[in-house]
C-alpha cells in the first residue's frame, strides 16, 4: 500500500513539474522599459547612501578629532591635579610631623621640672625617714626606699 501511494505520488509530481515548466511568460518591451527605471532608481539609490557613507564618515572624524581633543585636554587637568595632589599630600604630611614634634617637645618641657622637683621630693622624705621609722615604713610600703 505505500509503495502505490508513493509511485502515485511520484507520477503526479512528475507530470506537474513538466507541466509548470512547459508555460513561458513573454518578456514584453513595457516589462524592458520597467527593468531599465528599476536600474536607474537602484543607482540612484546605490548614490545616495555613498553619498551618506561619505557623509557619515566625515561626521565620525570629525567627532574623533573632538574626542582627541577633550582627552588631550583630561590629561593635562589630570597632570595638574597630580602636582597639586602632591603638594597637597607633602604639606599634610609635613604639618603631622611638626605636630608630633611640637608634642614631644612639650612634653618633656613640661615634665623636666615636675621630674627634678619629685626628685628632691623623695631625697627629702629619704632624709627625713632616716630619723622617723613610721614614715620610714611608710616609704617602704610604696617602694621608694
Amino acid at each position: 500500500m505505500k509503495s502505490l501511494l508513493l509511485l502515485i505520488l511520484f507520477i503526479v509530481f512528475t507530470v506537474l513539474s513538466g507541466w509548470a515548466q512547459e508555460h513561458s511568460i513573454a518578456y514584453t518591451q513595457a516589462d524592458r522599459d520597467r527593468l531599465v527605471r528599476v536600474e536607474t532608481k537602484v543607482e540612484g539609490i546605490e548614490k545616495r547612501f555613498d553619498d551618506l557613507t561619505l557623509n557619515l564618515n566625515s561626521k565620525f572624524t570629525d567627532i574623533n578629532s573632538r574626542f582627541s581633543e577633550v582627552n588631550q585636554k583630561i590629561d593635562r587637568l589630570e597632570n595638574k591635579f597630580d602636582s597639586y595632589f602632591m603638594w597637597g599630600f607633602g604639606l599634610v604630611l609635613m604639618s603631622i610631623f611638626g605636630l608630633i614634634g611640637f608634642i614631644i617637645y612639650d612634653r618633656r618641657t613640661t615634665l623636666a621640672p615636675v621630674e627634678s622637683k619629685t626628685e628632691r621630693i623623695i631625697k627629702a622624705l629619704k632624709e627625713a625617714a632616716e630619723k622617723d621609722p613610721a614614715l620610714r615604713e611608710a616609704l617602704k610600703r610604696t617602694a621608694l626606699w
